[in-house]
């Protein structure tokens, strides 16, 4: 008896773990795939100068919940780090600023590991330490910083395939580089929910058209009910035969035809009801615009499919593999892979359900065709079919970051910033105020750039280096305005800009070591003056 009783009682239902309720936020943005990646993360920071904006990224790295990070700074806490590093108080004063930040940070959450070196009061030995560590998912680095210093950086960088980020925060001005080991793509870029619908209605396959042909065979007999349930699905695939049956074959894909074709499936509404017409009719209607039209890749898309792949490392990937795939995929059946995701639409339930598994289905045979494809190419025997999944349900909006490695012709980026500049003082000027472009930060940067090695320089000696790297810049007034600005500042930070600094080169890193949303290219120059971004590929 006791038997028959436990094997009816229902499963014990438990709530989530207490990491759940600790990240909860963060889990909905990345999930448990991310969350995994950043607990394995090791993360090096490499500070110097005032050492805030290196600490301030770190603490909103640490907050999320990084494995590990370390902190390689050989200064001795002095007074006047206390009144810029919130992460410092009295009691550090005289010791190693590495030891009591880590210390300080680690008490924001436990369970992150922190490291600093050096161990002791000395110089440090960033090669020897490098050498001697596990290898770093991702290194920092703050400026200014000597030229030995960031060659060791960029050579570790170089031989690990390591992506490294530049910080440099002077008064009211600062920027951040990311300078990814080459081509980086991002599968889980986030798009916005409604640019992913895949409905297939100009290419159906035939389950899908075997389901909408049985649900409207009769469609003027149909009960008022049934009638005003039919999904916009059916509805549209239903009336886009008739639509080619008088339009010699063609679909409604110019405006003209998808405002007509509109009209055409609006008048087909029953409209003896309170309400005048019949809700799924208009869903059908309002759909049209978006789920009809012409087949064509994604800019991404075909960038991908495009991309010359030169490095081994990219040979060997198995995102590299399962892209061909999907090209194979694309040149047999001329289009991508279905998602599978079907939006909600005024339905019976029963009805609803079954057109989802309809949808679910075809993605699952999408799915393993890919996965087939695949491992049938060399050196993707391993693939696994969960990466494949997420690369079908969003091969529409695959990025690649970091395509074109190729350094920019700063001469060229100088002459469209210098035209922009030029169009909003116009604009300023003929609207009387009335309304604004934004300026140029280009010229914050290159001020910013003539200090990452030597804080102490003056206006002059900043509009020199200006102008050795573009000698146009020598009669550039917003040039010398931006010199003359980080001079005052005297290598300087202030917190409220090195926070927010860091809290935006923090959210750049968590995209990178998740490999979800889109990062930015390169570099991003903030003005706390005006307090505004621009980001530059430099």
């Amino acid at each position: 008896m006791t038997e028959i009783v436990m094997s009816q009682t229902p499963p014990i239902l438990h709530g989530p773990t207490e990491k759940e309720k600790k990240y909860d936020r963060q889990l909905r943005l990345w999930a448990a795939s991310g969350q995994a990646a950043l607990e394995s993360a090791n993360i090096l920071l490499v500070n110097s100068g005032a050492g805030t904006v290196g600490v301030e990224t770190l603490k909103n790295l640490v907050l999320p919940g990084i494995g590990k990070f370390t902190i390689a700074d050989d200064a001795i806490v002095n007074e006047a780090d206390l009144g810029v590093n919130f992460f410092l108080d009295e009691s550090c004063l005289g010791k190693l600023r590495s030891e009591c930040c880590t210390k300080l940070l680690q008490e924001l959450n436990p369970e992150v590991k922190g490291e600093w070196l050096p161990k002791s009061e000395g110089t440090l030995d960033l090669d020897t330490a490098l050498r001697a560590s596990p290898i770093f998912t991702l290194i920092i680095y703050t400026h200014p910083i000597t030229k030995d210093l960031l060659s060791v950086i960029e050579s570790y960088a170089s031989q690990h395939k390591t992506p490294i980020v530049g910080i440099h925060s002077v008064g009211f001005y600062s920027y951040f580089r990311i300078h990814l080991p080459g081509t980086f793509p991002i599968v889980d870029t986030h798009p916005e929910v409604d640019k992913t619908t895949d409905l297939r209605l100009l290419n159906p396959w035939p389950e899908l058209v075997e389901f909408s042909q049985n649900m409207t065979k009769d469609i003027d007999a149909l009960e008022d009910l049934e009638h005003g349930h039919l999904p916009y699905v059916v509805i549209l695939l239903h009336y886009l035969e008739e639509w080619r049956h008088s339009h010699g074959g063609q679909n409604p894909i110019s405006y003209d035809d998808k405002t007509a074709f509109g009209k055409f499936v609006l008048s087909k509404a029953r409209t003896n009801n309170p309400e005048g017409g019949e809700e799924n009719f208009q869903e059908a209607a309002v759909a049209i615009n978006k789920n009809i039209k012409a087949p064509e890749l994604e800019p991404g898309v075909q960038e991908l499919f495009n991309h010359q792949i030169s490095d081994e490392n990219e040979l060997q990937s198995t995102f590299w593999i399962i892209a061909k795939a999907i090209e194979t995929f694309y040149r047999k059946h001329g289009c991508l892979p279905l998602p599978g995701a079907l939006p909600d639409m005024k339905a019976q339930s029963s009805v609803y359900v079954k057109l989802q598994s309809l949808y679910k289905e075809k993605a699952r045979k999408d799915a393993y065709e890919v996965l087939e494809t695949a491992r049938a190419i060399s050196s993707g025997k391993g693939v696994d079919p969960a990466e494949v999944d997420l690369f079908c349900k969003n091969a529409r909006f695959v990025k690649l970051v970091n395509a074109t490695p190729t350094r920019a012709d700063l001469d060229e980026i100088f002459d469209a910033e210098v035209a922009n500049d030029e169009a909003a003082e116009a604009m300023k000027v003929e609207t009387a105020g009335a309304f604004t472009l934004p300026m140029s930060n280009l010229f914050i940067y290159l001020a910013l750039v003539a200090t990452r090695h030597n804080i102490t320089s003056n206006a002059d000696e900043i509009m020199s280096s200006i102008i050795s790297s573009i000698p146009r810049a020598a009669e550039n007034e917003r040039a010398l305005q931006a010199a003359q600005e980080v001079a005052r500042a005297g290598g300087g930070e202030l917190h409220n800009i090195s926070a927010l600094t860091g809290g935006m080169v923090a959210q750049e890193i968590i995209k990178i070591i998740t490999k979800q949303y889109i990062p930015i290219e390169n570099t991003c120059i903030f003005d706390g003056i005006s307090s505004r971004c621009e980001v530059l590929r430099l």
